[in-house]
């Protein structure tokens, strides 16, 4: 439990908690995500980030841009696979509405906001899984109205 009224920092409460939790942990494992960490204490990103960068500098953990932070340093025994990126999966899930029908040829698809609140992510995240299903040819965006599922006939196979 987290004392808010103490004289430690929160980031450095959380620290400490992180570091009893991946303790027993195996080299390798992954660490809760700066947004897991976010949710479960109800705290600023920018302290989740705090928490992670002391277990960091303390060679607890390590993090691999674009895969995740994981127990141990970089030097140690291979990763155990981390689950699909959370913007490939909010992509994937769009992909499968738009092939079943629920979001129609040239009619839109949920917003920004919509999916922000829905897969509780950043803005940023769910503009990654947009990007994707443009790339793919699932959806393309008019500006200043927003995004929609492209003619079937664009559709990857």
């Amino acid at each position: 439990m987290l004392d808010h009224d103490g004289d430690t920092h929160i980031y450095l409460q959380i620290a400490a908690i992180l570091r009893e939790r991946i303790e027993g942990l195996s080299s390798g494992h992954p660490v809760p995500s700066e947004a897991d960490i976010q949710r479960e204490f109800g705290v600023a990103r920018a302290t989740a980030r705090k928490a992670i960068h002391v277990l960091r500098e303390e060679g607890s953990i390590y993090t691999v841009q674009g895969q995740g932070t994981f127990v141990g340093t970089a030097d140690d025994a291979p990763r155990r696979p981390r689950k699909v990126p959370i913007y490939q999966q909010i992509a994937a899930d769009l992909a499968g509405d738009i092939r079943t029908g629920k979001y129609q040829p040239t009619r839109p698809v949920p917003g920004e906001s919509t999916l922000q609140q829905r897969y509780d992510v950043a803005r940023e995240t769910v503009r990654r899984a947009m990007a994707l299903l443009r790339e793919q040819g699932w959806i393309y965006t008019v500006p200043q109205r927003g995004s929609y599922v492209s003619p079937m006939d664009s559709w990857p196979s």
